[in-house]
């Protein structure tokens, strides 16, 4: 082999080591084992790819009949956001119910059940977790994914969550770095912009990051956010300051630098996927994800070429490109040799996720005994990140425990009189999802108290507007298990 044939394999395998590509269908199409045998080095998963868990473990040995090492990542924060039961709803509660009950303790134990399911199903990088501090409570992307508004609480909770998942032996990867939580507009949908100054920066958003590094965290996913005071120009996913200034070098990380979806509109409406995943890998990235709305070879062709061509132009050193692909060979390996902690005694039959959701339950006022109530669920549009196919609220679970009772979905536009029209004679059981943030439903929640005293109202998002109704129950995410915590509490179980 020449030299120069040479040098053309070795930056192709880099370059495909970078990538974090998706795929559609529940088995590997032939395209991605092909490229994972040419030195792919991770795939990304979706709630597309999962049916069952025997299906996931089929699947993640499939690939790894390619490469032994090769890393499988998943988004599974538990809580709103899950792909391994993105049918179902989630069996752990979210960031926002562990911060509320505030138990490092349990917060590390739901962490790693969650870890210990995802090893078994073969996957062994996680995209979380979230350690955004949600200081602006009109946030559409983040909401109960973080912990909380309280720096200190958001940050000790970090660390515990990444402890937990990485003692089951599944790699955590903290983000959204440097801190999506000062936020008033979706980076899937545009690029968001944090006006701080640096103090604030350093006392808020940083702090959980910091925590998060000092517990091992092998890997940070990076923002698509504009913050002037780091960088005026680039967003943090983009920009050598914070990636490599910031980052590396203030902060003293030294693992896996993963940047969030390329394909959102942030970067990809902007700079383009695949100027952009040059410039972040100039900028100090390691891994490129993509594959949440872009799974296919093209997309992976077209992302492998571009970083090629931008290191034999000039535009990316050749060095960069090696200690990147490097940095994702060295998370694979620690994978492979990952030994998970002993599982504490009788922990697998605990119940966990469901305990950790009644202890987050919030309850002011009270109510007579029903007997099969009204659910109607007042709907929002779920952002983009939670997705709109994973089931919501309480109806199902307060169905199995008040047989009997009848419910309905009620979407943007409604009124009280479309529920109660509904509902006719039945006390109504009202669930809505970050109600402080659309007034259509404070309006219909505030005419359905006043025409029935005796509602119910379940509040499954940030409880920020004022307790209503007879019974106010505040869940502080809308997992499965938060809704069976909520019925309980409706039926008196």
């Amino acid at each position: 082999m020449t030299v120069l044939a040479h040098r053309t394999d070795t930056l192709t395998r880099d370059a495909l080591a970078v990538l974090q590509p998706g795929f559609e269908g529940t088995t590997a199409p032939d395209w991605l084992l092909r490229q994972v045998g040419e030195g792919l080095t991770a795939v990304g998963l979706f709630g597309r790819n999962i049916t069952s868990p025997e299906q996931l473990a089929a699947l993640t040995a499939q690939l790894r009949t390619e490469r032994d090492d090769v890393l499988v990542a998943i988004d599974e924060e538990g809580g709103d956001v899950t792909r391994l039961e993105v049918r179902g709803g989630s069996s752990f509660p979210g960031n926002l119910a562990l911060g509320a009950v505030d138990d490092t303790d349990l917060t590390r134990g739901v962490a790693r059940e969650l870890g210990r399911r995802l090893a078994d199903c073969g996957v062994n990088l996680n995209w979380a977790p979230s350690a955004d501090v949600n200081s602006n409570p009109d946030n559409p992307v983040i909401g109960v994914r973080s912990f909380g508004a309280d720096t200190h609480l958001a940050a000790r909770h970090t660390a515990a969550y990444v402890q937990g998942l990485q003692a089951a032996g599944v790699a955590a990867c903290t983000k959204h770095f440097p801190g999506h939580g000062d936020t008033n507009v979706d980076s899937h949908h545009a690029l968001p912009r944090i006006d701080v100054d640096l103090d604030t920066l350093q006392a808020r958003e940083l702090v959980p990051f910091k925590a998060a590094i000092e517990a091992g965290t092998k890997a940070v996913m990076s923002a698509h956010i504009l913050v002037p005071a780091l960088d005026p120009t680039r967003p943090a996913t983009l920009s050598p300051q914070i990636l490599t200034g910031l980052l590396r070098g203030e902060l003293g990380y030294e693992g896996l630098i993963v940047t969030d979806g390329m394909e959102m509109h942030a970067i990809a409406g902007t700079y383009g996927i695949e100027r952009g995943s040059v410039l972040a890998i100039a900028a100090g990235a390691d891994a490129i994800c993509v594959g949440g709305g872009l799974a296919d070879e093209a997309t992976v062709l077209r992302l492998r070429d571009a970083l090629v061509a931008a290191v034999r132009e000039g535009a990316l050193p050749e060095e960069r490109l090696a200690d990147a692909a490097a940095r994702v060979r060295a998370l694979a390996a620690w994978t492979r040799g990952a030994r998970p902690d002993a599982q504490p005694e009788g922990s697998r039959a605990s119940g966990i996720g469901l305990t950790a959701a009644r202890r987050a339950v919030l309850v002011t006022g009270s109510t007579k005994p029903l007997t099969a109530p009204y659910v109607a669920t007042l709907a929002p549009v779920a952002n983009i990140a939670v997705g709109d196919e994973t089931p919501w609220g309480v109806a199902a679970e307060l169905a199995e425990l008040l047989p009997g009772t009848e419910a309905g979905v009620f979407p943007e536009g409604s009124g009280a009189e479309d529920v109660l029209a509904a509902a006719g004679d039945r006390t109504v059981v009202a669930v809505v999802r970050d109600a402080h943030r659309h007034p259509w439903m404070t309006e219909a929640l505030d005419a359905l108290v006043a025409a029935r005293p005796d509602t119910v109202v379940v509040e499954m998002g940030l409880p920020r507007a004022r307790p209503r109704g007879a019974l106010y129950i505040a869940t502080h995410g809308a997992s499965r298990v938060c809704g069976r915590a909520a019925a309980e509490v409706i039926a008196g179980v």
